[in-house]
């Protein structure tokens, strides 16, 4: 669906060449939810701005749709960002115009007949929840309600991709969480390409299929989101990690070394529906020994649950090694010993 290759672009600030995006290089399936992640400065938002040449690139080449985005002239890019849609921070909505209004304004300017706008628009309006605020004005809207405007706006030529810049930076947690329903909704129901740009890794883990990790322009982590939340091997992208975990694991597992200074202490990864298994209570009746829990979580992603917890294993030292060795193999639950017993 979307093949980028090489792709840069190079500022000039100060008398100084600035590379904001450094040969980046990134292959988007059809229909799915990319997220793009990275703190302020990492390029993401250039990133996406190059996408529809917003920004112009410096090298490199799009191809969206088997139609090379870099090569268009002026008219030939227009039409092609009939076919992207966008949708911002800030909503970018038109103050004097009504939420109708600015719903049918890129309707208007692409030369759509009265009726047929006014079709797609409640059609849109129905879609995004905004039934009976048609006519109201932004400033009488709330942050989600702007921002949902904005996605109906967006989706007015019936894009086949939706490019989301920082879309729930300005919002709440839970009208953030509402408007990310509304995009996996949209996503389902259109079969929409979408690209999400965010700093926060609560979005990517809600409703991302893939992730790109950017830093100082490159792209240092990419895949999964599942396998990324669960053996993330960049710094930054455990920095990400942690914002969801709620602790640095280098400083809890440390911790819990010296706090608990007895017995075996392993760690056990749950994933998918292995986090709705009675593993502890099962291993405890298995082997002669006693099973402290001492910390542990469990996150839901689109691809499904998964979860870490830490336990204390006590009793004779090859009952331990038994019920370890059970758990490696006889079961689809990862182990990893922390520290071996005293």
């Amino acid at each position: 669906m979307i093949s980028i290759e090489g792709l840069s672009k190079t500022f000039k600030a100060n008398k100084k060449n600035i590379t904001a995006v450094d040969g980046m290089t990134l292959d988007i399936k059809e229909g799915e939810i990319f997220g793009v992640i990275g703190y302020s400065g990492a390029g993401k938002s250039t990133f996406v701005r190059l996408l529809n040449r917003l920004e112009e690139p410096t090298g490199g080449r799009i191809v969206i749709d088997d139609q090379e985005i870099t090569a268009l002239n002026s008219k030939q890019l227009r039409l092609a960002r009939q076919e992207m849609g966008m949708i911002f921070q800030h909503f970018n909505l038109l103050w004097s115009r009504t939420v109708k209004d600015n719903i049918a304004f890129p309707l208007e300017i692409a030369g759509f007949p009265k009726m047929e706008r006014e079709a797609r628009v409640q059609e849109l309006i129905d879609l995004v929840g905004l039934s009976g605020r048609e006519n109201a004005y932004p400033s009488q809207l709330s942050g989600g309600q702007k921002q949902r405007v904005g996605i109906a706006r967006a989706l007015a030529n019936n894009p086949k991709v939706l490019l989301c810049d920082e879309a729930t930076s300005a919002l709440d947690p839970e009208t953030t969480n509402s408007i990310l329903d509304l995009l996996v909704d949209i996503n389902q129901k259109l079969g929409l390409t979408i690209i999400l740009i965010t700093h926060e890794m609560h979005v990517i883990r809600k409703i991302c299929n893939q992730v790109a990790v950017m830093e100082q322009g490159k792209i240092v982590e990419q895949g999964d989101v599942l396998d990324v939340f669960l053996q993330p091997k960049q710094q930054v992208t455990k920095k990400f990690v942690e914002q969801i975990m709620g602790t640095n694991e280098d400083d809890s597992v440390a911790l819990l070394i010296d706090t608990y200074d007895e017995g075996k202490i392993v760690q056990l990864h749950f994933l998918g529906e292995t986090t709705n298994q009675a593993l502890i209570s099962h291993v405890a009746r298995k082997f002669a020994i006693d099973i402290n829990i001492l910390q542990g979580k469990i996150t839901q992603t689109q691809r499904g649950a998964y979860g870490t917890l830490f336990v204390q294993l006590s009793g004779d030292d090859r009952e331990i090694e038994n019920a370890v060795n059970f758990i490696h193999n006889e079961t689809s639950v990862e182990v990893e010993v922390i520290r071996d017993a005293n």
